[in-house]
């Protein structure tokens, strides 16, 4: 079985290097990396010829972190660059891209749903106020306080349940 395994393998590595290459090789124009020096301070540059290019500089953060800005950026499938700029530093991450989701403007249409039921929990609160019903019964369990609250349990215990 062994012998069989061994076989399979040389004969898989033999014939991978004369398999043709999916994917051309894309050429890197530059790759520089600069370590931390005495002070904290490090870069890094990289750029392919396919378009892909990224930067990023750091130092030592005044609270023992490091701080980094940098960018990066690549050709997408219709020409046009996709990039993002960021900085990492005491304050997060804080991207900076055409790339990334923007939220709603406020204020935005509310969906009719959401309206009906605000105004279903308003006047269910105006008939529990009528109605002399406290806070303490709105809630889903109020059947259940009502049950056992401050009241004695099959057991001959006394129960009480905080809602």
């Amino acid at each position: 079985m062994k012998q069989v395994l061994f076989a399979v393998l040389f004969v898989a590595m033999t014939t991978a290097d004369n398999l043709p290459q999916t994917s051309p090789v894309i050429a890197i124009l530059k790759n520089e990396q600069h370590t931390p020096d005495e002070f904290g301070n490090h870069n890094s540059d990289f750029e392919a010829a396919n378009g892909i290019e990224v930067h990023i500089s750091g130092s030592q953060g005044e609270n023992g972190g490091a701080n980094v800005i940098g960018s990066w950026s690549y050709v997408q499938d219709d020409g046009t660059i996709a990039s993002l700029k960021f900085v990492a530093d005491e304050n997060g991450y804080q991207p900076e891209s055409d790339l990334l989701p923007v939220a709603p403007h406020f204020p935005h249409p509310i969906p009719q749903f959401v309206l009906d039921q605000i105004e279903f929990a308003r006047l269910e609160d105006e008939r529990r106020a009528r109605e002399g019903i406290s806070a303490r019964n709105k809630s889903c369990f109020g059947i259940l306080t009502n049950f056992i609250y401050g009241g004695e349990d099959s057991s001959g215990l006394y129960s009480i349940l905080f809602l």
